[in-house]
């Protein structure tokens, strides 16, 4: 099989991890016989430096036409002015919005050799294997908002939703969760908030076309509570925006890094094979104090890239093969500094990469 994949390194330890996943997708393409093409290009602070916008439109135009798109990280101290005309968040932002994904999918699985690296109790981590489903193209991040300005003391940032924005994110969540354990969470605000009293709506009557769903509807501050309390008791939740971002992040922590989460953002648009255009990328930042140190954990950006395999793709064993081979270099007890106990093998960037090559392999 012929595939084009995009490459959106950006920046910090962008370049570092997508470096990493790229290998390990080019050793999938030698193992199973396919052929895998890579188109570089530029998004965020690089390109705002280089060409003058955080999303160039040859950019838009090469992750249109390609069949899935890898991204590393964008952002970083050089470019958080607020007051700046261009910003590397404002890319990632908008390329959602051009490709229309407007699902995040963040899978949260505890491998059992890193319950140590959880801050958490054993007992509150066994079991956990859920999956945050986030709306990805509105509320906060994309309603009306005003800056304060350097004269101003007024701001605002304006949670927005529509009825058709919500109905297929919790669909899509719905599905997932009867190809699963048939348990869906729906998080909101709505003792608070007009938006998510919609959203609980919207979502009630959804849901009722799925009468084998267990669902329980949650406020999104005892939701913050439950993800470290009972985590083991969700399967799939699904949350607008601005809550799903900052309960990825909570629930990161159960598999006791950022740096070992995935994501696939799917949308309406379809690939080559008929297949979703979906974009991939850890959940983690740019992560600017260590880039270029080589010690950034690659292993959610690798995932992301067997998500890619199995989502946009549609090359199931070649997915499973990867997590098979992330899965055979934990067990073997290696690891990166943010994973890392005393007595471990502690191993930089590139060379955790190369164990995954070596594991896939075989």
């Amino acid at each position: 099989m012929d595939a084009k994949i995009v490459v959106l390194a950006g920046d910090g330890i962008g370049p570092e991890v997508t470096g990493e996943a790229r290998k390990v997708l080019e050793a999938a393409a030698r193992r199973f016989g396919h052929t895998f093409t890579f188109d570089g290009q530029m998004m965020g602070g690089r390109a705002i430096d280089e060409l003058g916008t955080s999303l160039p439109e040859a950019t838009v135009d090469a992750c249109r036409q390609a069949d899935a798109i890898l991204l590393g990280a964008v952002g970083g101290p050089k470019w958080d002015n607020p007051n700046a005309p261009d910003r590397p968040e404002r890319g990632l932002l908008a390329l959602r919005k051009e490709l229309s994904l407007f699902a995040n999918i963040r899978p949260v699985k505890l491998h059992p050799q890193l319950i140590a690296a959880s801050t958490l109790k054993e007992e509150v981590l066994q079991g956990v294997d859920l999956v945050v489903i986030r709306e990805l193209t509105g509320g906060v991040y994309f309603g009306p908002r005003q800056e304060a300005g350097e004269a101003a003391f007024e701001a605002y940032d304006t949670m927005l939703y529509t009825r058709p924005e919500i109905e297929r994110v919790v669909r899509l969540a719905a599905d997932t969760a009867m190809a699963r354990s048939k348990k869906l969470a729906s998080v909101d605000k709505a003792n608070v908030l007009a938006s998510s009293r919609l959203w609980r709506r919207v979502a009630t009557e959804v849901l009722a076309d799925y009468p084998g769903l267990q669902v329980e509807h949650v406020l999104v501050d005892a939701m913050a509570m439950h993800l470290i309390r009972r985590p083991a008791s969700f399967d799939v939740i699904v949350a607008e925006n601005l809550f799903g971002d900052i309960l990825t992040d909570e629930a990161s922590m159960l598999a006791g890094s950022m740096g070992m989460l995935p994501s696939a953002s799917l949308g309406e648009l379809r690939n080559s094979r008929g297949l979703p255009l979906g974009l991939y990328e850890p959940i983690h930042g740019s992560a600017p104090d260590i880039a270029g140190k080589s010690i950034a954990n690659p292993f959610g950006t690798i995932l992301s890239a067997a998500m890619l395999l199995r989502h946009s793709l549609g090359l199931e064993q070649e997915a499973a093969a990867v997590e098979a081979a992330v899965d055979s270099v934990l067990n073997e007890g290696v690891r990166t500094p943010d994973i890392a106990h005393t007595g471990q093998e502690v191993v930089g960037t590139q060379v955790m990469g190369d164990l995954v090559v070596q594991a896939l392999a075989y």
